[in-house]
Order: C-alpha cells, then sequence, then structure tokens
C-alpha cells in the first residue's frame, strides 16, 4: 500500500505524544529540561550524521572536490532568501496556531506553537524521512519509515512531556511532508542519483543544527525559512554536474 510508512509514522506520533502529555505532568520541570536538553544534543549527533554525507563519493565526483560544500552553502543562502521573501516561518507558527485552536485544552499559545515549530522540523528533516518515502513511493519496502517510527514515538514521547500537545500536531506535518516525497518517488524516484540525495541529506543535516538550538534555547533559528534550500540544493548539484 503507497503512503503506509507514513501512515505508521504519523499514527506512533500521535500515540507517543498523547502519552508523553499524560505522562509528562508527573515528571519535575527540572527533569524535564534534563530530557528535552538530551534531546536537543542528540539532535546535534543526527545532524552531524548527516553532514557526513558531504563526503559521498558520488556527490564529490559529480560537483567536484570542493564543490560540495558550495553546493550547500549556496543552497542554504538561496533558500533562506527565498523563504524569509515568502515568509514560511510565520506561515508554519500561523499554522500551528490554527491547529493549537482546533486542540481543546491544549495550554498556552505560544508554547503550543513554539512544541509544533520544531517537533515538525524535527520529525519531517532527515535523511529517513526523505529517503524512506521516496523509496516507499518506489515501491520498495517501508523499512525504513518502520525505523523512522519507532524513533519518533520515543522522541513524541520524551518532547510531549515536556513541550505538549504542540508535538501531537507536528504529526500533520509529517504527513504532508512525507507524502510528498513518497509522490516524489512515485514519479521520479528512480533517477534521482546518489549525488542528488546526498546534497538532500547534507543540507537537511544543516537545518537540523538549528532545530537543536531552537530546542536547546540557544537561539530561535528560522528553520522553516531555510526550507527551500531542500530543493535548490538538488538543483544546484545537477546544474553543476551537467557544467562538469
Amino acid at each position: 500500500m503507497l503512503g503506509l510508512g507514513t501512515i505508521l509514522n504519523v499514527s506512533v506520533i500521535v500515540i507517543g505524544g498523547t502519552l508523553g502529555v499524560l505522562l509528562g505532568h508527573r515528571l519535575p520541570e527540572r527533569t524535564r529540561h534534563a530530557v528535552t536538553d538530551g534531546l536537543g544534543l542528540m539532535t546535534l549527533v543526527v545532524a552531524a550524521l548527516n553532514i557526513a554525507s558531504i563526503t559521498n563519493p558520488d556527490f564529490v565526483e559529480t560537483v567536484g572536490g570542493g564543490g560540495a560544500v558550495l553546493v550547500v552553502l549556496g543552497a542554504i543562502i538561496i533558500g533562506g532568501i527565498v523563504g524569509s521573501l515568502i515568509n514560511i516561518e510565520s506561515k508554519l507558527e500561523g499554522f500551528g496556531g490554527w491547529v493549537q485552536g482546533r486542540f481543546k485544552g491544549s495550554g498556552d499559545r505560544a508554547s503550543f506553537i513554539d512544541a509544533f515549530v520544531s517537533t515538525s522540523l524535527l520529525f519531517a528533516i532527515g535523511p529517513l524521512a526523505f529517503l524512506g518515502a521516496i523509496t516507499d513511493g518506489l515501491g520498495k519496502g517501508i523499512d525504513q519509515l518502520v525505523l523512522k517510527s519507532v524513533l519518533d514515538f520515543f522522541a513524541s514521547i520524551a518532547f510531549a512531556a515536556t513541550l505538549g500537545w504542540g508535538v501531537v500536531a507536528s504529526a500533520i506535518s509529517v504527513g504532508i511532508v512525507q507524502g510528498f516525497f513518497t509522490v516524489l518517488g512515485l514519479t521520479v524516484g528512480s533517477v534521482m542519483s546518489e549525488a542528488v540525495i546526498a546534497s538532500l541529506t547534507v543540507t537537511g543535516g544543516v537545518l537540523l543544527i538549528g532545530v537543536a538550538l531552537r530546542i536547546l534555547r540557544l537561539k530561535m533559528v528560522p528553520v522553516a525559512d531555510l526550507l527551500p534550500a531542500l530543493l535548490v540544493a538538488p538543483l544546484l548539484t545537477l546544474l553543476v554536474g551537467s557544467l562538469g
């Protein structure tokens, strides 16, 4: 069944997030902050693992030795310009506010929106989200999304225990993003090269650093405004590869 992996992923985030909210009030505030900080640090680790794909042989061969860094840098800059001009961050926050209005007893609006935006970005950005959905679209199984679902289940419990119902609402974003990549896999996934996938993974890793900074409450990086970089990076990779 096409999209089964994403349906599973969305379901476990809702279930895990709900469990987290129900259990969260039993934990002291200091414990909840400690858990969130730990997850923020682990997000940095995942980001670093993603960025390691910058040394992918196919990516390096396609864009050149120093070209990989320039492609990702160009994608972040161009994506940031486009995203800020169309104000994606504000629109995502507005959507989060709209969703919050439909959650009965969801608590403080600002906290809900912050939780929704941060966990939407966390759960929807990364190689398992991209590649798992593309693989699902290609009809090659949902193994990667099953693994992601297991990880997201425990993460959603931990985040929701601290951040509340906004984590549950992030399942909507995951459904939309992974649904898009599933359709992408169905249509053009078979012709996506390793270099293109690597550029997508590395750029996603950079964005995850911004998500980690938000979770650690160090800086509210407008990561959503940088999301167009995920489309720009593959295009730049193809462009540079064609020129080479």
